[in-house]
């Protein structure tokens, strides 16, 4: 099996599905971004997470990659990350081809919902502090999002996988990613 990015826009539940796709299973389930921040401050390069982002470009790099490679050694593994960034300057590609071809996934699956569904989860969960986009421009981040999986699958050899989590229909969503589990 080896790597397998999950990825989906933040509210779309990608982390619950795939958690409940792999139940039972022997596969380990991390987070890139908590990977890199276990790196910088192994590295002595941070105090916590939250001082990555003073990082230079060139730190950040050398992260990425470090983080890359670790969770490539790590065997069987669900990757769980974003495709994009969204910023106020546009769309940054959440994993860059020094990341992707490290990584070497055998698949990506990009957890997707309505809009409306993405748009409603998010003004009801007040535990998180999310970006207030508009059900359009939650339709072109999950376009974006398409985009990008080609294009790192392009680069890496991957499938693509879209898996719908559809509200109160978890079940459906594992049920859809459980074949690239295997």
């Amino acid at each position: 099996m080896g790597v397998i990015v999950v990825t989906g826009i933040p509210g779309v539940g990608k982390t619950t599905v795939m958690k409940k796709a792999a139940e039972g299973m022997d596969i380990k389930f991390v987070t890139f971004g908590t990977v890199m921040a276990d790196l910088a401050i192994e590295m002595k390069l941070v105090k916590d997470r939250d001082e990555m982002r003073k990082l230079t470009l060139e730190q950040q790099k050398e992260l990425q990659i470090k983080s890359a490679e670790k969770i490539a050694s790590m065997g069987n593994v669900i990757l769980d990350t974003h495709c994009t960034v969204k910023t106020p300057k546009g769309y940054m590609p959440g994993l860059p081809e020094w990341v992707i071809k490290r990584l070497n996934p055998t698949a990506i699956v990009v957890v997707e919902a309505d809009s409306e569904e993405i748009f409603n989860r998010r003004a009801n969960d007040p535990s998180r502090n999310r970006d207030p986009d508009t059900e359009d421009q939650i339709t072109e981040h999950q376009m974006m999002n398409r985009a990008a999986a080609m294009a790192y699958a392009a680069l890496s050899g991957a499938t693509v996988k879209i898996v719908f989590n559809h509200d109160d229909a978890i079940d459906a969503a594992v049920k859809q990613a459980a074949p690239v589990l295997k």
